[in-house]
């Protein structure tokens, strides 16, 4: 019994390891984000609506949640994030439509809601940052966490178009080392890392919206079954004090 629990747990680990790690082959920067940071998070859903909602949408997501949430007003919400919505509890869509999107990049952009859960905040994180030119691909770009890509680099008004520099070792095999910076964009390095921490933040939030409510919740609970589990110790004392 004891051997089938451990090889349970080990294959178990072994899957969450495969997909953690399935989602690229490169070494990512931390994103160092903070989930429950709210003003990065309401700077996160003013990225991610500005420059994501377009091709993207978030369909597991209603706009009253992020007002809750993000501590927004519905004149907020109005105003600031629903760009192509007309009520609060509406889903974000994107504003593309699918068929068009797939003539144009092959496939339809995938929807965001699960994105950070399924490949990790650092992977998304990376993910912006990593575009830089290439000659032949399509888009006139690629991305060095996931090459080969369709989406174009519509950050690089922001970021400012980069190159990717590769080494070969002795046995012929190219490695890339650094980018190097062609163009510049609206904002410095600095600036737009801070950008990309905060939309990847965002994006962490919508993959699992209680996250906060469900750690507080798990606290009470470890502190309710605690209370009760001295109660029972100390019962049990009580009842079998007087056997020897």
């Amino acid at each position: 019994m004891v051997k089938s629990i451990r090889l349970a747990t080990a294959f178990g680990a072994l899957l969450l390891t495969c997909g953690v790690y399935a989602a690229t082959s490169v070494e990512l920067e931390p994103a160092g984000n903070d989930p429950d940071n709210i003003n990065s998070l309401q700077r996160g859903a003013r990225n991610f609506m500005n420059y994501c909602a377009g091709c993207h949408s978030a369909k597991y997501v209603r706009f009253n949640t992020l007002g809750r949430d993000l501590e927004l007003s519905e004149d907020q919400l109005i105003e600031n994030l629903m760009f192509n919505a007309e009520k609060t509890f509406e889903t974000i869509q994107a504003t593309m439509p699918l068929d068009q999107a797939a003539r144009w990049f092959g496939q339809p952009p995938p929807d965001m809601s699960l994105m950070a859960r399924a490949r990790g905040t650092d992977y998304v994180y990376n993910f912006l940052k990593g575009f830089y030119l290439d000659p032949e691909s399509p888009t006139g770009v690629d991305n060095r966490v996931l090459e080969g890509t369709s989406m174009p680099h519509v950050l690089w008004e922001l970021q400012g178009f980069q190159t990717a520099v590769f080494a070969t070792d002795e046995n012929g095999v190219s490695h890339f080392e650094h980018f190097e910076q062609a163009t510049t964009g609206s904002m410095s390095t600095e600036e737009f890392d801070e950008f990309a921490r905060d939309t990847a933040n965002f994006l962490e939030y919508i993959s699992e919206p209680v996250r906060s409510t469900r750690r507080v919740l798990g606290t009470w609970v470890m502190i309710y079954l605690l209370f009760f589990l001295v109660i029972a110790i100390m019962l049990k004392k009580q009842i079998w004090k007087d056997v020897t």
